[in-house]
């Protein structure tokens, strides 16, 4: 698993505020508590001192360390005790005076054995999330929210199936490929006209995908290729590199609307370093464009064309715009 380095930066430092949030209305708490009963200071204090004096006697010899050693933890026993009656008291837990890390697993390190902790990975995943909603409305778009009855279940359009028919396909192959990701690792080319649900099933990928703790990219082919072209021509955007790298990196790369942005050899050169590059660290890719595959290889050359055909599960596209029928 792969993670994005800039939106780990945005996970690790809201994860970060808020353990450092926790530890002040703990300490905001234990001063509430030892103004109100002065005692309770008195025990911590004690506690503290009396285990620093188990440890020295675990480490002595002898039968007087092991009595001495069995003294001191008793004394311990007896002041958490008490302790635990003057915050019931107070109306607290016993354990109100006890600092505890909210992820037992890692200690709130974020990290455990060397993996992401879950507790910092569900920061991650609101963060990407974050991201992601800056071009889908996520909220909205779901695999269950996706109405095939938009489309006709009559008209065929001058294929096998129905539009309806086809969009269901469509519809199963994408949950699929969202629902077993990585295990599964397929691409895929959703090919068609404006307005035929192409976006929306994308974005549920994305969704999908994101909220298992996969590093997902999805940005319009116009964007990506730009940040391509400042990586190579402008020295003093300092952030194309690292762009280009998430591009190229991340567990899934979702390229929406290829064929609307301006052609040349820049590109061509960009779009067959992310294909083949991907294709090579078996990295998943989705793009969603409105060129047939034959249009794609007179647009951008027949190396590309072959290691899409041969790489990429094709889903076409085809019905009536349902973005104007929503209107009706």
């Amino acid at each position: 698993m792969t993670y994005d380095p800039k939106v780990l930066r945005r996970a690790t430092a809201r994860f970060e505020d808020d353990k450092q949030r926790r530890a002040e209305q703990f300490c905001a708490r234990r001063k509430t508590l030892y103004a109100r009963e002065p005692r309770l200071e008195e025990i911590d204090r004690t506690l503290t001192h009396t285990m620093a004096q188990i440890v020295a006697s675990g480490l002595r010899r002898g039968a007087d360390a092991r009595s001495a050693l069995a003294a001191l933890r008793e004394q311990n026993l007896a002041l958490q005790r008490e302790r635990g009656e003057l915050l019931h008291t107070l109306g607290y837990p016993v354990d109100a005076l006890i600092e505890t890390p909210a992820c037992e697993k890692c200690g709130d390190t974020g990290w455990d054995a060397g993996r992401m902790c879950r507790c910092l990975r569900a920061y991650y995943t609101r963060e990407q999330n974050a991201e992601l909603s800056r071009m889908l409305d996520l909220g909205a778009q779901s695999f269950d929210a996706f109405d095939v009855t938009l489309y006709s279940a009559t008209e065929t359009f001058n294929r096998r199936r129905t539009a309806r028919e086809n969009m269901e396909h469509n519809r199963d192959v994408c949950y699929g490929f969202a629902r077993y990701f990585p295990s599964k690792v397929r691409n895929l080319l959703l090919s068609g006209s404006p307005g035929l649900g192409k976006t929306f099933l994308s974005a549920c990928i994305a969704r999908e995908v994101s909220e298992r703790g996969f590093s997902v990219v999805y940005d319009t082919a116009t964007h990506v290729f730009s940040r391509f072209e400042a990586q190579k021509f402008d020295r003093a955007d300092e952030s194309a590199d690292s762009d280009v790298d998430r591009i190229l990196r991340c567990d899934l790369l979702i390229l929406d609307d290829l064929g609307t942005e301006m052609t040349g050899p820049m590109v061509q050169s960009a779009l067959y370093q992310i294909v083949n590059t991907r294709m090579m660290q078996k990295r998943a890719t989705v793009i969603s464009t409105n060129l047939s595959p034959q249009k794609i290889g007179e647009r951008y050359g027949e190396a590309i064309l072959s290691r899409i055909w041969g790489e990429y599960e094709f889903l076409p596209f085809y019905g009536e715009d349902v973005r104007k029928l929503r209107k009706t």
